[in-house]
């Protein structure tokens, strides 16, 4: 059987920390990973995130199996918190996966079964698993232009002049908010572009919540959505509980399928659940719970809400030192643009022969298409950071 395999390519990212972790320099700087890190570099358990365990522990008589599309306490809590009141609670269906990439191929396969014919319409660029899932299942995809690399911003003409070429039943999958890899969001406007679009031309929006919280607000970051969801009778979500509650091993997800009414909410529910079924049965519930007992309680609620800005302003505030150093060894605005973008990522413009560089020289770990995490950036290292950019990007 394994006569004529070839092991696949290690993934960039898992490579790139294996490099990290294998490199003996003591002032070597990791801003590959996306995950969220202290000023000490650690990714800490939220103490929401404990006090919730606690209680799960104390309360939790069992392990037994709970439902295909998971708990439906979890389930209700994750769509208060992202939908909101945009829309009756009956015209979501949902269903609990293993982390936001479980939700992006549970939304995909359902895609698949239904309309196999569809387009998935991604962003130049997107989160690398998005082409790749779309690519595993057989799916169509196009990219629309997203980035402007010369201004670090949107490209909003380029973008609304290639949706103008989606069909019926396509997909445009649009980032809910801290758009991976370039920080830039749509605002307000742009979600009223699109889901004016998505009427016009019969297509389904599908939006990637990976970041809520990690971008203006909560209620911030969802307000695109919510204003999508108001218009469009159609709407596939799928969101992610690793950054914003710390939960990454935990692997917590949801899968969201918004119906033109109730009975069609409950459809879309019921199949993906079923779809569950076929992949991994029935999906992780501890991380699922600590969510539920968080959003439950009003307290646990306000601590990690004050734990998430606390998290949030440190990444803005890494943003604007990380500018006005560039701007003292540089002499120039030149990365301005770094300090107007969201969450955790942002693209440097570096080639990837500069990328190589600042690993190899100055051990500075970014991914090959210059995006950087800006959470693991500290007081100490962004001085070190900013002057080894300066030198190999001048």
């Amino acid at each position: 059987m394994f006569e004529t395999l070839t092991a696949p390519e290690v993934d960039k990212i898992i490579r790139l920390m294996g490099m990290f972790r294998d490199d003996p320099r003591e002032d070597k700087v990791d801003l590959g990973v996306g995950v969220y890190k202290t000023p000490e570099g650690r990714t800490p358990v939220m103490r929401a995130v404990k006090a919730a365990e606690e209680l799960v522990w104390q309360a939790q008589d069992s392990k037994g199996y709970v439902a295909l599309a998971g708990d439906p306490g979890y389930l209700a809590a994750m769509r208060a918190l992202i939908f909101g009141d945009a829309v009756a609670a009956n015209r979501i269906g949902a269903a609990g996966t293993p982390g936001g990439t479980g939700a992006v191929r549970q939304v995909l396969e359902m895609v698949k079964r239904l309309t196999p014919e569809a387009t998935v319409w991604v962003s130049a660029p997107t989160w690398p698993n998005h082409p790749a899932i779309i690519s595993y299942l057989g799916l169509e995809m196009r990219e629309y232009r997203y980035y402007d690399s010369e201004t670090g911003g949107l490209d909003r003409a380029s973008m609304m002049e290639d949706l103008a070429g989606v069909a019926p039943g396509d997909l445009i999958l649009v980032h809910g908010c801290c758009h991976n890899p370039t920080g830039v969001d749509l605002d307000l406007e742009d979600w009223r572009a699109i889901g004016e679009l998505c009427l016009d031309r019969g297509a389904v929006p599908f939006v990637d919540m990976a970041y809520l919280g990690f971008g203006d607000g909560l209620e911030e970051d969802a307000a695109g959505l919510r204003l999508l969801a108001g218009m469009v009778p159609e709407l596939l979500l799928a969101a992610s509980c690793s950054k914003n509650f710390g939960l990454y091993r935990d692997r917590v997800g949801i899968a969201m399928a918004m119906g033109a009414d109730a009975e069609r909410a409950l459809a879309a529910g019921g199949m993906l659940a079923w779809l569950n079924r076929q992949n991994f049965a029935f999906p992780p519930d501890h991380g699922a719970r600590v969510v539920q007992t968080i959003l439950d309680d009003a307290d646990l609620t306000e601590m990690w809400r004050s734990e998430l800005r606390e998290m949030r302003e440190r990444m803005a505030a890494n943003r604007r030192a990380l500018v006005a150093e560039l701007r003292q060894v540089t002499g120039s605005d030149r990365f301005a643009f770094l300090g107007t973008q969201k969450g955790m990522f942002t693209l440097l413009g570096a080639t990837p022969a500069q990328v190589d560089r600042l690993r190899e020289e100055f051990g500075i770990y970014l991914v090959g298409d210059s995006r950087i995490n800006v959470a693991g950036l500290t007081d100490a290292n962004i001085p070190v950071v900013a002057k080894a950019v300066a030198e190999v990007m001048r």
